[in-house]
């Protein structure tokens, strides 16, 4: 093996003492239940770790990642981890964080054969079509990569409201709640996009009727 990959085991040597030092009980406690407050969908990039961005701990954060944070209602893995997350752990909140200098939405702004990379990548293309005008609208090209990284952000954020579980669940219990948030690697801060979870919520619920029950639980809400 190479030295790089022995040090992981060390590494995690080091830090079991660590823990059971602060805890003798930590890893007993941990193996117990989970409990997370906290879905996050975020990007696979290896320089946006969910856990060290926030400062969270084990337990508190259930973590789904993939290339370019997506939420497509055709990828069961995505869709899956949303419905335990919101039916069987009862998270509060649901996060998708992008970040700027994403290799995926670059690769989506160039024009090229991505081989299997393709149709996942024609998901922010269609974020680029759907925003044509405003991002061509911006000269330069550094921001205009900026603002397709936070429009793809919000517009992962609907399709993650668009979900069933998502809506019966916040009518029923006002939980979760959506947020849409950037990190910028340039200052290592968190950008929240603010999004305006019960308007988004209530145009969708204009479209995407999931039953003429839901459909009146939701008018009750108003």
């Amino acid at each position: 093996m190479s030295q790089s990959y022995e040090v992981i085991f060390e590494n995690n040597r080091k830090w079991v003492e660590s823990k059971i030092g602060e805890n003798p009980s930590f890893f007993e406690d941990l193996a117990k239940t989970q409990t997370p407050d906290y879905l996050y969908i975020g990007c696979s990039d290896s320089r946006a770790t969910a856990e060290e961005l926030m400062g969270a701990k084990p337990g508190e954060v259930f973590v789904h990642r993939n290339i370019a944070n997506l939420v497509n209602s055709l990828d069961m893995s995505a869709t899956a981890v949303i419905e335990y997350a919101v039916q069987h752990l009862k998270v509060k909140h649901i996060i998708v964080c992008g970040h700027y200098n994403c290799g995926g939405v670059k690769a989506a702004m160039t024009p090229q054969d991505l081989g299997i990379l393709n149709p996942w990548l024609r998901n922010i293309r269609d974020v680029y079509r759907i925003h044509q005008n405003e991002l061509e609208a911006i000269e330069d090209e550094g921001k205009r990569y900026d603002r397709l990284v936070e429009l793809n952000v919000l517009e992962q954020c609907i399709n993650v409201i668009k979900m069933a579980c998502v809506q019966e669940r916040y009518i029923l219990e006002e939980y979760p709640i959506v947020h849409g948030w950037v990190f910028d690697l340039r200052t290592g801060k968190i950008i929240d996009l603010e999004i305006d979870f019960e308007k988004v919520l209530k145009d969708i619920q204009k479209i995407y009727n999931l039953s003429e029950d839901t459909w009146v639980m939701s008018r009750k809400t108003e």
